[in-house]
C-alpha cells in the first residue's frame, strides 16, 4: 500500500468517527432541548461541551490530514514533471549496470536535488534502506588541499581521518559487501576541477573496477555514486565519464517548456486541485511567468502555492537525500 493510500484510508477512519461523534452531539442537544430536570440538564451541558471539545479536536485532525493527502497527490504528480532526459539516461544505463556514477548538473535553481530524489524514489527506493554516505563540499571548498576531501570521506565511512584513499575504497568495498552502498557528493561546483578528476581516477574508478568483478562471480547489491553540480560548471569540465567507466554525465538540466507543462496537467488532471486544471491555458502562462519562463524550482514553488501548498515547507519532507 502506498502512503497516499495509506494517508486516505486514515482519513477515511478519522471521517467515520466524526460523524459518530457529530451524531452524538446532535442527540445530546435535541434531549438537553426537551429535559427538564435541572440536574440532568447540567448534566447534558457537560456532555455538549466535552463532546464539543472531542468534535473540535477530530476536525483538526481531519483538516490537517486532509492536507497532508492533497500534499502528497501534489507531489506524486510533480514526479511526472519534466526530466525526461535525465531519466530516460538514467533508466538505461541502471538496468545494465549495478555500479554508477552519476553527474547531475545545472544552473542555480534547476532542482538538481530535486531530480537526485526523483531517479532514486522512483527507480531504485531499495538503495535508500542501505548505506547513505553524504559529503557536503561546500564545507570543505576554502580548502585548497584535496585531503581535506579524503578526511571528510574517511570519517564518513567510520575511519580516522588520516586514511589513505585505497584504505576508504576497500572500507566503502566492505560496507557494499552486506548492503547497498548510495555515495552522494553535494556542491561539486565548489571545488577545483581537479579535484573531481582525482577522485574519479583514484577513488571511484579502482572501487567500481573491484565491485565488478566480485559481481561477475555471484549476484551482489548496488553501489551508486552522484556528483551533484549546483552551478551548471561541471557539464563543462573534461571530467573522465564513459559507459565503459561505469559513470556517465547526465543531460544538463533545462527550463520546463510550455508543452510540458501542458502534457503534465491534462496527464494529472484527476489528481491536481480544480484551481490547477480548469483553466490550462491561463495556468500555464501564470507559472512561466512567475517562474523565469520554466525555471524549475521556481516553477515547483508555484505550482505549489496556486494548489495551496508552500513549496519551501514541504521540500524537505518530501526529499530524502
Amino acid at each position: 500500500m502506498s502512503s497516499d493510500q495509506r494517508l486516505e484510508q486514515k482519513r477515511q477512519i478519522l471521517q467515520k468517527q466524526y460523524d459518530l461523534v457529530a451524531e452524538k452531539l446532535n442527540r445530546l442537544r435535541l434531549d438537553y432541548a426537551i429535559v427538564t430536570d435541572v440536574l440532568i440538564r447540567f448534566e447534558r451541558e457537560k456532555q455538549i461541551e466535552q463532546t464539543e471539545g472531542e468534535l473540535k479536536e477530530l476536525e483538526q485532525q481531519l483538516y490537517y490530514l486532509e492536507q497532508s493527502v492533497s500534499s502528497e497527490r501534489l507531489y506524486h504528480a510533480l514526479l511526472k514533471l519534466g526530466y525526461r532526459k535525465q531519466t530516460r539516461e538514467f533508466r538505461k544505463f541502471i538496468e545494465v549496470h549495478s555500479t554508477a556514477a552519476f553527474l547531475i548538473h545545472g544552473s542555480p535553481d534547476y532542482g538538481q536535488r530535486w531530480l537526485l530524489n526523483r531517479l532514486v524514489v522512483q527507480h531504485i527506493p531499495s538503495i535508500i534502506t542501505g548505506k547513505i554516505v553524504r559529503i557536503y563540499l561546500s564545507r570543505i571548498s576554502r580548502r585548497s588541499d584535496i585531503n581535506a576531501l579524503w578526511r571528510e570521506l574517511g570519517d564518513r565511512v567510520d575511519l580516522g581521518r588520516q586514511s589513505t584513499i585505497p584504505e576508504i575504497a576497500d572500507r566503502v568495498y566492505q560496507l557494499w559487501q552486506t548492503q547497498n552502498v548510495l555515495l552522494i557528493f553535494y556542491d561539486v561546483n565548489c571545488l577545483p576541477e581537479a579535484f573531481i578528476h582525482e577522485l574519479i581516477r583514484h577513488f571511484w574508478l579502482p572501487l567500481a573496477t573491484k565491485v565488478n568483478k566480485a559481481t561477475l562471480q555471484t549476484s551482489q547489491f548496488k553501489l551508486l555514486m552522484f556528483l551533484v553540480d549546483y552551478d551548471g560548471c561541471a557539464g563543462s569540465w573534461n571530467v573522465p565519464f564513459a559507459e565503459d567507466q561505469n559513470s556517465w554525465k547526465l543531460p544538463e538540466i533545462t527550463e520546463f517548456s510550455e508543452a510540458e507543462l501542458t502534457n503534465w496537467l491534462e496527464h494529472e488532471e484527476d489528481t491536481l486541485p480544480t484551481k490547477l486544471i480548469s483553466q490550462i491555458d491561463q495556468t500555464i502562462q501564470i507559472i512561466l511567468k512567475n517562474s523565469d519562463n520554466g525555471i524549475p524550482e521556481p516553477t515547483f514553488g508555484e505550482i505549489c502555492r496556486l494548489s495551496d501548498c508552500n513549496w519551501y515547507e514541504q521540500e524537505e519532507k518530501w526529499l530524502r537525500l
